[in-house]
């Protein structure tokens, strides 16, 4: 059984990551929900925790009819078998099963395990197999020798499925997963703005790296293989458009990126850009989106390696209790920009200056 303090602060935050792991007691009501439940927060002097409903009747107390708290070890073993029926489908036919499927296998009506999946993983049903096909095909292209293949095996009808279903997300093309973007010509400048001298580069394609406080010999340490260029008069709308995206924070979304990172990074950074402006996300929540609800260090990971500040808002994350965590160009400038786009996040730790840090 966790401490009461945190018990209480998962309740007020209603973290869905530890719904089964006790229930809270509410005595003026006399019944017992789990931590993520949508009811209003009852006053802490009427809350008692347990380490199970079992517990919690045995005080007299009767589940909620709201968020079935006695179901979440039904509901966690439902989507763990559909999960486990999409992976199989995948693999072995190259498609998903339907939501109807996968109802009448967990034994729920198809509206209320669409549900069900997506309060655990964060997407729906039919999206979570999508992104695992997506997957599936980074994966296969960056040791296929032939693009082609790689995409038919990885359960497309045809390339151009593939293409349609990439349009518009993070990533190079299939042939750049391939061969690593080797060769690629990076254009590049150093622009001044409220937050400190910021390093911004691009390709043909789009912006491949924002930084702060860093120059040309960083941007070489992070692309050594390709051809860096200063400047460039076909690139300065697109440098001052990204420089009004970081100076009100939240705008920009039409930005064009060019980014190359694992697929789960891809996933990561996907999902950082869902994350609206004035929000925020601990590691745990960002994880538990992506469907890796125990991935939490390797989605800090995926932070860190994120090249494109602000644009992919790395700084929307923060520490699960509440506090505000690293940031890779300084707190400092994650602070300001929370407090540009409304957070209230107010909350300092660590390290205020500028130093560079992992997220």
């Amino acid at each position: 059984m966790i401490a009461d303090d945190e018990a209480w602060e998962a309740v007020l935050r209603r973290d869905r990551r530890f719904d089964g792991q006790f229930v809270t007691g509410v005595l003026s009501t006399g019944i017992y929900c789990r931590p993520s439940c949508a009811a209003r927060h009852p006053a802490r002097k009427n809350v008692r925790f347990f380490a199970s409903g079992r517990e919690a009747q045995a005080k007299g107390l009767r589940s909620c009819r709201r968020c079935k708290p006695n179901d979440v070890a039904r509901d966690d073993a439902a989507v763990m078998a559909a999960i486990d029926e999409i992976k199989h489908c995948a693999s072995e036919f190259g498609g998903a099963p339907t939501l109807g499927e996968l109802a009448i296998l967990t034994g729920y009506s198809p509206s209320h395990f669409q549900r069900v999946f997506k309060r655990a993983t964060g997407l729906s049903p039919a999206a979570y197999a999508r992104a695992l096909r997506e997957e599936r095909a980074k994966e296969a292209l960056a040791g296929a020798e032939r693009v082609g293949d790689a995409i038919y095996d990885a359960g497309y009808e045809a390339p151009s499925r593939f293409y349609d279903a990439m349009e518009g997300k993070l990533g190079m093309s299939a042939s750049d997963w391939r061969d690593g973007g080797k060769g690629r010509a990076i254009h590049w400048d150093v622009v001044d703005t409220s937050l400190g001298a910021m390093l911004v580069a691009a390709t043909e394609k789009g912006v491949c790296c924002l930084s702060f406080n860093e120059g040309e010999d960083d941007l070489r340490a992070r692309f050594p293989k390709a051809e860096l260029l200063q400047g460039g008069d076909e690139f300065r709308e697109l440098f001052e458009q990204v420089t009004q995206a970081v100076e009100d924070p939240g705008t920009g979304r039409d930005i064009p990126l060019d980014v190359k990172g694992t697929a789960f990074q891809q996933r990561v950074w996907e999902q950082l850009r869902s994350i609206p402006a004035g929000e925020t996300r601990s590691y745990g929540e960002l994880a538990a989106a992506i469907g890796k609800p125990k991935a939490s260090r390797a989605v800090g990971g995926a932070n860190g390696a994120n090249n494109i500040a602000v644009l992919i808002p790395c700084h929307r994350v923060i520490q699960s209790d509440g506090s505000l965590g690293g940031y890779a160009y300084g707190t400092k400038i994650k602070k300001e920009l929370l407090k540009r786009e409304g957070t209230g996040q107010a909350v300092a730790s660590g390290n205020s200056g500028y130093a560079r840090k992992e997220d």
